[in-house]
């Protein structure tokens, strides 16, 4: 883990409320794995004590890029942010996603909205491909559509208004790929917890390896503060860890949801 002053190289609006940072961070870019983030803090915010967490999108060199939707003040202020001015870093955090194997299952990848971010790098270092199902509220909201399928991986979408792809749930498309024949899949998800939930029990049902990516609120982003545990099954019941570093990546199998609040 390194904190890094970044330049910011280019901040676009990508579609809606939806931008794309790209920041020059020599130390962190290079050694980030698939499903880690960066804990970002607006320095101009003199106000704004605790960082902010984002998935880190994409890496070239000795740059890295995320995605991010304008929701409250942090955000506001970071898209109004441009190309030469500097942010705080703290990354590469956390535990990522495990790499498929070219000899093992079929990747299935689960987004909703900018839990797309997670997984791009998944998809790129693959050794094999497979599917990303996408979802979200209304065409705004599906991200990364063209850059997956530039990687070769076929892409499904839905929205719940039908505005684009199929209309529904992202878990919907899912199952319907599952139904006919399961095996020899492994699922990856990002997105709201709600579908995580889902995912996990798709998963369970069919008896697939499902790995998922959990959005928590955090403080530190070090694992001292405590402000993003989740419950974790035990042999004797179950226990908290810590988002920020156990996870933001957790095999579903061991999510306790009965203890989630």
């Amino acid at each position: 883990m390194f904190e890094q002053t970044a330049q910011i190289v280019a901040n676009e609006r990508a579609a809606g409320p939806y931008f794309r940072l790209v920041m020059r961070a020599p130390a962190i870019a290079p050694r980030v794995q698939p499903g880690q983030f960066v804990h970002v803090r607006v320095l101009p915010m003199k106000e704004a004590l605790l960082r902010r967490p984002f998935s880190i999108f994409q890496v070239a060199g000795d740059t890295l890029s995320i995605l991010f939707k304008t929701i409250g003040q942090g955000t506001e202020a970071l898209a109004r942010m441009g190309a030469g001015e500097e942010l705080s870093l703290l990354g590469p955090l956390g535990h990522g996603f495990t790499l498929p194997r070219s000899d093992g299952e079929i990747p299935l990848l689960v987004a909703g909205g900018y839990g797309m971010a997670a997984m791009y790098l998944l998809a790129q270092r693959s050794p094999r491909k497979g599917i990303v199902f996408v979802g979200g509220r209304q065409r705004v909201d599906i991200l990364c559509e063209p850059e997956f399928r530039a990687l070769g991986w076929e892409v499904r979408v839905t929205t719940e208004d039908g505005s684009h792809g199929e209309k529904g749930l992202v878990t919907q498309a899912l199952l319907a790929e599952l139904r006919p024949h399961a095996a020899g899949r492994k699922l990856f998800a990002c997105g709201p917890t709600p579908m995580l939930q889902a995912v996990g029990k798709i998963a369970d049902e069919f008896n697939l390896p499902a790995e998922l990516s959990l959005d928590e609120h955090m403080g530190c982003g070090l694992g001292v503060c405590l402000a993003c545990v989740i419950p974790i099954k035990t042999s004797d019941g179950w226990e908290y860890q810590r988002t920020c570093s156990e996870g933001p990546v957790f095999d579903a199998r061991d999510i306790a949801w009965e203890a989630c609040l």
